[in-house]
């Protein structure tokens, strides 16, 4: 499948939707790398390249990182050997970026646009159910859920025994407004990228909506 799977795939969707998990799937599934602009940001920053440095000065006062500079970062990333596919085309799965349509443009104008979106489609009631029932463990990081991933006592680690945590920004509240943000900046480049989109339904379960973005990026390859 990975022979025929497209070089540069950009995964989409809302806070919630299962980015992580599908994301996951297809490094393994795929031999793709995975490109989140906050992993980006942090392995250049350590790195001390010229363009994470950039960043950092942005970073440090509080600011949002420029498109510009971002795009520059992705470039530097895709540069790397791990990026490549056999004919030393740039192959990568891009998380996160580009979240407005003005950064789809700079991704074009550095010809990094993408071969194929993945657009995970979730209905808001489930995403709420979702995130509102995320709980986590302050000790050793562990996830959680009320529902589906219920530690064996109840509010309690099942790997260092501290007390679970719900965090402030998954009630329901703040997550309606971050779902508001993500439609009003990032759900118009469902429409500019209509030619590109493999839309997959969502609310189903993580093997289901992984299997059908594995037979369908296969498709659009």
């Amino acid at each position: 499948m990975s022979s025929s799977s497209p070089n540069r795939m950009i995964l989409l969707g809302a806070p919630g939707a299962g980015k992580g998990t599908v994301a996951k799937g297809l490094v393994d599934h795929l031999q793709v790398t995975h490109l989140s602009t906050g992993d980006m940001l942090r392995a250049a920053i350590k790195a001390g390249t010229e363009v994470g440095m950039l960043a950092k000065t942005f970073m440090d006062r509080g600011a949002l990182v420029p498109d510009d500079v971002m795009v520059a970062l992705i470039a530097e990333r895709v540069g790397q050997d791990d990026c490549k596919a056999a004919d030393g085309s740039a192959k990568f799965l891009l998380d996160g970026f580009p979240r407005t349509l003005p950064q789809a443009d700079a991704l074009d104008d550095r010809g990094l646009g993408p071969d194929a979106v993945i657009y995970l489609k979730v209905d808001v009631d489930v995403i709420v159910e979702r995130l509102t029932g995320r709980r986590s463990c302050p000790g050793c990081g562990a996830p959680y859920h009320v529902t589906f991933r219920r530690p064996k006592v109840d509010g309690i680690c099942d790997i260092c025994e501290t007390a679970l945590v719900h965090r402030s920004d998954d009630q329901e509240g703040p997550i309606r407004k971050r779902l508001d943000a993500y439609n009003g900046q990032t759900a118009p480049l469902v429409d500019r990228y209509r030619a590109q989109l493999v839309a997959i339904d969502g609310n189903q379960s993580p093997s289901d909506v992984l299997k059908d973005v594995l037979v369908a990026v296969s498709a659009a390859g």
